[in-house]
């Protein structure tokens, strides 16, 4: 089970970079910071599970900015 929500979170932050890629989708925009908090959150959730700590540094760090970056969205 743990392997198929690493998965989902991993396409939460995989789709809205590849959409942003191919101008479908605003890194300015509340969606994407919202599916990159939500993936690299989960991520860094099976990181403390799998006591997975580079990995846990890599999307706890990715989960921070991605609310940073919602925040700053959702105040403009």
């Amino acid at each position: 089970m743990i392997q198929v929500i690493s998965v989902v979170g991993a396409l939460l932050i995989l789709i809205p970079f590849a959409a942003n890629q191919f101008n479908r989708l605003n890194r300015d925009s509340a969606a994407y910071q919202l599916m990159n908090l939500a993936g690299s959150g989960t991520l860094a959730v099976i990181a403390v599970i799998e006591r997975q700590y580079g990995f846990l540094l890599l999307e706890g760090t990715w989960a921070l900015v991605s609310l940073w970056g919602l925040v700053s969205v959702l105040k403009k």
